[in-house]
This record gives C-alpha cells, structure tokens and sequence, in this order.
C-alpha cells in the first residue's frame, strides 16, 4: 500500500494517521467478532504455516488497545511490560487487553475495559481510529487489535498485579520495516521463525510484534519496502 501523501500532513502525525487509516480500518462502532470458521486474518503462524497444526487450536475472542499518544511533539505507541509474577507471558511486553467477557457487548468495549482495568485509561480519552484485521495467537487466542488516539489530559497508572512498567516508543521507529528483524526461536521442539522489534533496552516480540508489522502492511508500507 502507497497512500497518496498530503503535502500540509506531515509524516508519523496524528492527522497522517488518520487519513491513512480512513476507510482502511474497520469501523471500531459496528465491530463485532465473528462467530465460527477459521479466522481470515494474521496471525503468529504467517511465517511458519506448517507449524499451525502445533498451535491450541481453541477461537477465544479477546481484543487489545493499540494506544497512539503525543508526546513532545512526537507520536508514539503506549505498551506495557507484563508483571514478572504471571503465570502466562510473564515479563513480556503487550498491549493493554484480554478476553472478552460475558458482559462486554462488543470487542470495543473488551479493548476498553482491560486498558481501563491494566493501565488505568479512561474511556472518555480514547478516540478509536479502526480495528486492524483480527490477530490468532498460537495459545488460541482471536485478537481484534484496535488502533486509538489517546486526548490530551489523560493520566495512566498501572495495576500492578498485572503490569509491571508502562513505556512508549515512537511510530516513526516501529513502522520502519529495517527495524523488523526476523528471528528464530525454539517452540515446542522445533523452530519458529518470528518478527521483533528490539527498542533500547525492550525487546517487542510475538504477537505484540505481529499485530505492528500488520499495521505497518496495512497503513505505512510502500512498493520499495520489504
């Protein structure tokens, strides 16, 4: 994808994000997840496909907040570092989200009831762009990834039963496709290939690095990039 660029929008802002995800990224109002069959979208098998039959193969809908701040005047993305203490994914980094609930009536609202529950965001501040496509894990998770714009005014703090650090970095370096390294690892005895993006002293890896190389396919990648 190679969106036409506005001269008077300048790159890795607010309003050049917007304008590339405008009818690109599903509508957060109406998204719902879907029911049954096998999800269409990404997921962390799209470079080893051979190796799904490994994977748990159970479809629980779950939804995560890709959060887009400002901050001195430079756009970045919001993680967090999962508390060492956990019993899955300990210390790992993350988006704020989890399952869906009985109770949440769409995965809008499971996005922002786990980052209200994680980091402590307020609703009020979030303004949702669009979903990416869904997102299949290899523990049988079905993650619909929506991207926001957090308002200025917000305040963050994390739970700490959960979250260990909350940290930023920015867009400009995550949708560099040189900063995307493809990397082998041993998983359940044999080896998977997977992207990461090490940033200073964090290294952003397994799904979390799938669903940004995903908004990097769908909104920033041009005909030169690889």
């Amino acid at each position: 994808m190679d969106p036409v660029q506005d001269k008077d929008i300048e790159a890795f802002s607010i309003p050049d994000l917007r304008r590339r995800a405008q009818g690109v990224l599903a509508d957060p109002r109406s998204r719902v997840m879907p029911e049954g069959g096998e999800p269409a979208g990404p997921g962390d098998f799209d470079l080893n496909p051979e190796l799904a039959k490994l994977a748990d193969t159970a479809r629980r809908p779950a939804a995560v907040l890709v959060p887009i701040i400002e901050r001195e005047s430079e756009v970045r993305v919001l993680f967090t570092q999962r508390a060492e203490h956990l019993p899955t994914h300990a210390g790992q980094i993350s988006f704020p989200g989890g399952r869906m609930d009985p109770g949440d009536a769409n995965v809008r609202e499971t996005a922002l009831r786990e980052a209200r529950e994680e980091i402590g965001l307020d609703p009020h501040y979030v303004d949702g762009i669009g979903f990416l496509d869904d997102y299949t894990t290899s523990s049988g998770y079905h993650i619909s990834p929506l991207v926001a714009v957090i308002r200025e005014g917000y305040s963050i703090v994390p739970d700490n039963s959960e979250v260990a650090e909350i940290f930023d970095v920015p867009l400009a370096f995550l949708m560099d496709s040189s900063n995307h390294k493809l990397l082998t690892r041993q998983w359940r005895g044999v080896n998977r290939q997977f992207y990461a993006m090490p940033y200073q002293e964090r290294f952003i890896w397994g799904a979390t690095a799938g669903m940004l190389r995903n908004l990097y396919e769908t909104l920033y990648r041009t005909g030169d990039d690889t």
